[in-house]
């Protein structure tokens, strides 16, 4: 009984010795690794194999624990992104959500998990970030980047633009048939609308069945040309009758035979 009651107080002793090595912390990431892009961070490395199967429109984000043994590995992560449109908070690991994430160890050794890898939609922003580690240490890192590119939104300003364009091919035809229908009234109205009588170039047509022989050319209209041409042929209607009748008295005349 007494062996017993020694050995467990020694096993005791032992585990509460050991129990501050093995005990978790939370550290913040490197206050320069903060408010920085996938695109635009310091040193990318997008030859990285554990790289190879991101997606073109995702950025990739490789971190590292520094500290050699005492800090002993990463636990979890707990990063905030910023979108554009909002902020994202991501865990690795995390097999629930959308973002592929890994811990994988230092070398050969399985133990320390030193490096933690993510993939996000590309574009976003690195706002803040923490770990829990088995060890101790007074930060981790932003190790390197892998940007990516994001998905263009290009059809969407195209719609607009052919809808805008389409009222101009159907404006330009009415425009060039009004000046066409409008044309024949005004060709028209000319020789009517000149009172002083002048001959236009496309006058003659219309001008040329009005415009007697015989008349004056004053230029005052038809019908005083009409006038003047019926008088001439009734004077010489009577002038043809008069010398037919001289002519037939005169026959008779020569006709009449006197005898004594």
């Amino acid at each position: 009984m007494a062996r017993a009651a020694v050995s467990t107080a020694a096993a005791t002793a032992c585990l509460a010795l050991a129990t501050p090595a093995w005990a978790s912390s939370s550290i913040a990431i490197n206050p320069d690794h903060r408010d920085e892009s996938a695109g635009g961070f310091s040193t990318r490395d997008c030859a990285d194999p554990r790289f190879a199967d991101r997606p073109a429109d995702h950025d990739g984000w490789h971190f590292v624990l520094p500290g050699g043994k005492a800090s002993g590995g990463f636990e979890s992560l707990t990063l905030t992104f910023g979108t554009g449109t909002g902020e994202v908070t991501v865990t690795v690991p995390d097999a629930d959500d959308a973002h592929p994430d890994a811990l994988y160890p230092a070398g050969k050794n399985e133990d320390r998990l030193i490096h933690a890898y993510l993939f996000t939609p590309a574009g976003w922003t690195l706002l803040d970030g923490s770990a829990v580690i088995t060890g101790t240490t007074g930060k981790f890192n932003l190790s390197h980047t892998c940007g990516g590119t994001a998905p263009s939104q290009s059809p969407s300003p195209s719609p607009s633009a052919t809808t805008s364009e389409s009222p101009q091919p159907s404006e330009s035809p009415s425009e060039s048939a009004s000046p066409s229908a409008s044309a024949p009234p005004s060709e028209s109205e000319s020789p009517s609308e000149s009172p002083s009588g002048s001959a236009s170039p496309s006058a003659p047509a219309t001008a040329s069945p009005t415009a007697s022989p015989g008349g004056s050319g004053g230029g005052e209209g038809g019908l005083p040309l009409t006038g003047v041409a019926t008088t001439s042929i009734a004077l010489g209607g009577l002038a043809l009758i008069g010398g037919g009748a001289l002519l037939m008295m005169r026959r008779r005349r020569d006709d009449v035979t006197f005898t004594s």
